[in-house]
């Protein structure tokens, strides 16, 4: 695949391009991302699905402006899907050859089925989890993909989308009709034959305006809205709100944003119809969709659309992009696992937190290419907002604490206090925090050396194979958690 590439998502409400750039084999980092409200599919469901000229000619425009900006951006290859409106339409191809013969773009018309996959590969390498079922609701469709030990198992598209059912029944105030319509189309999701998970990865705009809402009501610490997740039960209460909302004032009171107002009812009332059907408890917001299943299924497509095991793309997007030395940073994720095993009979953590604390450590120094000074801050702001794909919220933000207090002293309660929601206990921090600064100081004079770990009655003992004086003389400076001492041995 060409080096920077655009992905366009011609959707029925609302058409998308994200353009990316490669780094290495399998990663990427999104350099543009642009959305056009054109709401292509407008009128046409009571005009036996026909694109109207207006709406057409909205999406025209903006595919002018998408290619300019592509063009700028020096993509070498741009790829541009069209799903619910189009491939309903009986006259489509007024809008394809006329894009096709004036802007020299080809659009690929694809099925419900496979816009549901493109949506699934997005969720299975970009979302962190092994078993949930995407739901992907747009203006025209709702779509499917069932996960299930990290794979794809089914792909299932549903004729139930925002604009569809505005036009169908909302604007008639049929709701009672609406609801019975979505009933009844559910009946091939729950009859596909596969177990049901009670996670959902949500997909599209309601979803995500939805989950925008919920964050602010619960003061979520961060502000990222991929990999955010709730509780279903306890956040109902915010759809009945939506749902109950009598004007736009009503629902800008909620927290619900302007571009929202003419379509989040009919999302809100899709959603927490499938929710209830199929029983969801938690609920995973997903930052993307079908553009990134679409590129994804591309550079992925000899290793059947999915990163090799124990690849993280965030991880080593940054690395390629802003690592200083790549033999630095695998010495200390290695360092760093030696470490964390030596000491495990005195902090007993999972092992999810080495995994954690190698990452932390491979990627402590990226801060340095912005500027060497307070560059551990400026990790903490690279990871916050780096670590976009395939991570927990939790860890993160423990990840970005680990840097930011990769120093001789330990964190105090209150350093943490802002994100405690997302942190482990106090007294893991400590560990962490402990252990990245060791990795750190026994690698400080950059010579990689080896050291033999030995721990013994809370004491650890480390044997270098030459002596190094910043080493020894460091070591000495960093605070331990409590009844543990560190000694540098001939």
């Amino acid at each position: 695949m060409a080096k920077v590439t655009t992905i366009i998502d011609i959707g029925s409400n609302s058409m998308r391009m994200v353009v990316l750039e490669k780094s290495s084999r399998f990663s990427f980092n999104l350099i543009n991302e642009t959305k056009s409200r054109v709401k292509i599919s407008e009128g046409c469901y009571e005009n036996n699905g026909n694109l109207q000229e207006a709406p057409m000619q909205r999406a025209f425009n903006s595919l002018q402006s998408f290619l300019n900006i592509s063009k700028a951006l020096k993509s070498r290859k741009i790829i541009c899907v069209a799903t619910s409106a189009l491939r309903d339409a009986p006259n489509s191809k007024i809008f394809t050859n006329r894009v096709k013969n004036e802007l020299g773009l080809n659009i690929r018309i694809i099925d419900g089925p496979k816009e549901a996959y493109y949506g699934g590969v997005a969720a299975l390498n970009l979302i962190h989890g092994q078993e949930f079922v995407t739901v992907d609701i747009g203006g025209g469709s709702t779509e499917f993909a069932f996960i299930k030990d990290g794979q794809i198992v089914d792909c299932i598209s549903l004729d139930v989308g925002t604009v569809r059912l505005n036009e169908l029944f909302f604007s008639k105030g049929d709701l009672e009709g609406a609801r019975n319509y979505i009933l009844e189309k559910l009946e091939e999701v729950k009859g596909c034959g596969h177990s049901i998970p009670n996670t959902v990865v949500g997909i599209g705009g309601s979803i995500r305006a939805l989950s925008k809402i919920i964050m602010k009501k619960t003061e979520y610490p961060l502000d990222i809205l991929h990999g955010f997740s709730y509780i279903v039960d306890l956040n109902s209460y915010i759809f009945d709100d939506i749902l109950r909302a009598k004007n736009n004032n009503s629902l800008k009171h909620i927290g619900v944003k302007k571009d929202r107002y003419d379509t989040i009812k009919e999302g809100t009332f899709i959603f927490k119809t499938i929710l209830e059907e199929l029983k969801t408890t938690r609920v995973i917001t997903s930052g993307v969709g079908v553009r990134e299943g679409v590129y994804l299924t591309d550079i992925l497509r000899t290793n059947n659309c999915k990163f090799p095991a124990n690849y993280n793309v965030s991880v080593r997007s940054l690395l390629d992009r802003f690592e200083i030395c790549p033999k630095q940073s695998a010495y200390l994720g290695n360092n760093a696992r030696q470490i964390f095993e030596a000491l495990k009979p005195l902090h007993n953590l999972d092992d999810k937190y080495k995994t954690l604390l190698v990452i932390a450590s491979k990627l402590h120094s990226i801060g340095t290419t912005l500027n060497f000074y307070k560059s551990n801050d400026n990790t903490f702001d690279f990871i916050l907002n780096g670590l976009n794909y395939d991570f927990l919220h939790s860890s993160r933000v423990t990840v970005a604490h680990m840097i930011k207090f990769s120093k001789k002293s330990l964190p105090k309660k209150g350093d943490l206090e802002k994100y405690s929601k997302l942190l482990p206990c106090y007294e893991t921090m400590q560990w962490l925090s402990f252990m990245i600064s060791l990795n750190l100081t026994i690698n400080q004079d950059m010579s990689s050396p080896n050291v033999t770990y030995k721990l013994k009655n809370s004491k650890l003992k480390l044997s270098l194979e030459r002596p190094i004086y910043l080493v020894e003389s460091e070591v000495k400076k960093i605070q331990t958690p409590k009844g543990v001492k560190v000694k540098v041995v001939s």
